[in-house]
């Protein structure tokens, strides 16, 4: 039998309820054909369901009341992540699988990311989506250890700092751009289209990006988050999110 693909989560704090890690479960399971195993990385594991392995957050060695921006992700580029080994599918709670995803597991390249939709000339992925080798970045996340003060004054968020990392090490890899869709960039009509057209899935895509605002439940209800930003609603993403 074939071993099961191993896909990535974290949920650490408050920002999502387990019901994410649900949904993102059920949306796996819904659009692979290929054996896998979901791995969420929480400090709190109540309410998750019992397909997902749950495991403790890996350490991150930073100054006390150091600022967020996400770098906690960078400790899945541990060398010591506990029995887990190979190739692993990272995604963030708040995407939308709306197609297969076999082809993340079958697409050629060391490091793949998704390329950043804000800034596409930029050598900059966006994390949401992104497949490495476990163990093989270590170096990454212990230069990021020993050298944060800096690093956070050079680079707004971890995505930005792990693309620089992988870039220089020439593994830098972006996946297809019509298979990562931005939600407002891409299924958002521009202006003025989108004050009468609902947002629409773009073709070949498999997972929507929903970075920054809005997120899946108020683009549902059309609330974008922003006042220069109107969207209808999008009664649609509930056929894709579901637990």
């Amino acid at each position: 039998m074939t071993d099961p693909v191993n896909i990535i989560c974290m949920k650490w704090g408050d920002k999502f309820p387990a019901s994410y890690v649900n949904r993102l479960y059920g949306m796996i399971s819904k659009n692979i054909t290929l054996p896998f195993q979901l791995v969420c990385f929480t400090e709190i594991s109540d309410g998750i369901r019992e397909e997902v392995l749950i495991m403790p957050l890996p350490e991150l060695h930073l100054p006390d009341g150091s600022p967020e921006r996400g770098w906690r992700k960078l400790t899945i580029l541990s060398n010591n992540l506990y029995d887990l080994s190979g190739p692993a599918l990272f995604l963030d709670l708040d995407i939308l699988i709306v197609n297969n995803i076999d082809g993340f597991f079958e697409y050629p390249g060391n490091f793949l990311i998704a390329h950043d939709k804000k800034r596409p000339k930029k050598i900059e992925g966006n994390s949401s989506v992104f497949r490495f080798n476990i163990g093989e970045h270590n170096d990454i996340l212990e230069f990021f250890e020993k050298n944060f003060n800096s690093i956070k004054n050079q680079f707004r968020h971890e995505q930005a700092y792990l693309s620089s990392k992988v870039h220089q090490k020439k593994a830098l890899n972006y996946w297809p751009d019509e298979w990562v869709p931005s939600f407002k960039y891409h299924c958002v009509p521009k202006f003025p289209y989108n004050l009468i057209k609902t947002p629409s899935i773009p073709l070949n895509a498999k997972i929507i990006l929903f970075h920054g605002l809005p997120n899946p439940p108020d683009a549902i209800k059309g609330k974008s988050g922003k006042w220069y930003r109107y969207i209808k609603p999008t009664p649609w993403i509930e056929d894709y999110w579901q637990e």
